[in-house]
């Protein structure tokens, strides 16, 4: 077994990594421990169908406050109206919360749903990126993701490229760093995290092409050597994985992708970087420099990108919260739309933005807001959508939905039917044989297409 050390890398978040390669089983440890041979396999199996639409799926984690963002009360008591104010939008008769500027002066690019209904309640990402409960087809190991879904039902656009890559932070409270279950569809089908061993493990430092060309002639006379004694003939069939495998180690396509210092100062100035990381506790940093990491990352082919942008649980200082991520969400929100859209990509592209429920209406005696599962709110943009409009509508107060209350499960059938997946028709094979729905509201949201 031949194991290659990268050097130390550091991530947006200031932690120092070490990084393995282990060519030999062709094993990465950013997989799961799942061979990358197998994962090709199991990719080939499913179908390959080349497509440039390509979704970025932005988690809030621990539940943003719905009216201090894009459903503000100015007619509520103070207690409940808080301390924000409202701005208009470049969208006549559209307002959205004052600490959001930039996304309001290209809000035509966006659409804001205020009625989002039936979460489960739950402090996890689960729910918003499968659709699903965790304790959903548990005993066969979960419902799959989006990203799951896709890399099950499209495989990868380039051998060199993995169709799910997960991005989120690892945190004290592990379901803010879901990256999207791969549930019963298995480890074939999990999210690739790159920044969960650093990204030096897709490089191959200290080793040249011809090394690495040796080291694949062995692996063929050994290959050959079985293949003499296999009757099956099973043995020659993987030589073509085999060989995508070495081609994802060589290609550095991904590599590149990951690595944001390409990208001229103007760019990278313009998503900023979040920083300093504020109110972070047990959840993610700001890392504002992921929404640009995810755009190389579906320029480059990824089809699926999850992550986890700030930790919004504000029991205690709600609106000091607000205005440091909300500010820091205006920014590099904003330039990843404007930036989708002068590279041609935001029609195929969509971007999502939510967390797993509402905050309380009423502001608590330590300046914050507590959970509130009734209603929460979601930002959409890309994806082919009419953008420009708010949809669906709270009462005064922000307590509950009075107009077209839209299940969360209903926004992940959106995401499907923008990628030119069939949620009415299409399923996935569960463990036990039976072919599986992807979501059982199948019908996406009429005011989006």
């Amino acid at each position: 077994m031949l194991t290659l050390l990268g050097r130390g890398s550091r991530m947006c978040d200031g932690v120092s990594r070490r990084s393995f390669l282990k060519i030999g089983g062709l094993a990465m440890g950013a997989v799961g421990g799942i061979g990358l041979p197998s994962l090709l396999r199991a990719e080939a199996a499913a179908g390959v169908r080349n497509s440039n639409k390509a979704v970025i799926h932005m988690f809030l984690a621990g539940g943003p406050p719905h009216q201090d963002m894009w459903d503000l009360k100015v007619d509520a008591p103070s207690e409940i109206r808080g301390e924000f104010l409202p701005i208009p939008t470049n969208v006549p008769g559209i307002q959205i919360g004052e600490c959001f500027p930039r996304i309001a002066g290209m809000f035509d690019k966006f659409a804001a749903i205020r009625s989002i209904v039936d979460c489960d309640g739950a402090h996890d990402a689960y729910q918003c990126l499968t659709g699903w409960r965790r304790r959903d087809l548990q005993s066969l190991g979960g419902r799959p993701s989006v990203g799951s879904a896709i890399a099950k039902l499209g495989g990868t656009r380039d051998p060199g490229i993995p169709p799910h890559v997960a991005l989120a932070e690892k945190t004290q409270h592990v379901e803010w760093s879901e990256p999207g279950s791969a549930g019963f569809l298995g480890p074939a089908c999990k999210a690739f995290r790159p920044n969960g061993e650093g990204m030096d493990d897709l490089t191959l430092n200290g080793v040249t092409l011809d090394r690495l060309n040796d080291r694949r002639s062995l692996l063929a006379g050994l290959d050959t050597l079985k293949r003499d004694a296999d009757a099956s003939g099973m043995i020659a069939g993987m030589d073509a994985f085999t060989q995508a495998a070495f081609g994802v180690l060589t290609s550095s396509k991904l590599a590149q992708a990951l690595d944001v210092s390409q990208e001229p100062d103007h760019v990278r100035e313009r998503y900023g970087t979040g920083k300093p990381y504020k109110y972070q506790y047990d959840g993610a940093p700001t890392c504002n420099e992921h929404l640009l990491v995810a755009r190389r990352l579906v320029e480059a082919g990824v089809r699926s990108v999850s992550l986890s942008f700030g930790r919004w649980d504000s029991h205690g200082k709600n609106f000091d919260l607000v205005r440091d991520h909300g500010g820091k969400l205006d920014q590099c929100l904003s330039a990843l739309v404007q930036d989708l859209d002068e590279r041609g990509m935001l029609n195929d592209v969509t971007v999502v933005c939510w967390g797993e429920f509402g905050r309380t209406p009423r502001v608590n005696p330590q300046g914050g807001r507590d959970h509130w599962p009734q209603v929460s709110c979601c930002l959409l943009a890309g994806g082919g959508m009419p953008t420009g409009q708010m949809i669906g509508a709270t009462n005064r107060l922000g307590e509950h939905a009075t107009e077209r209350p839209i299940p969360m499960q209903q926004v992940l059938t959106q995401i499907y039917h923008n990628l030119g997946i069939n949620p009415m028709t299409t399923t996935v094979t569960d463990p036990t044989g039976r072919p599986q729905f992807l979501v059982d509201v199948r019908e996406p949201i009429a005011e989006l297409c």
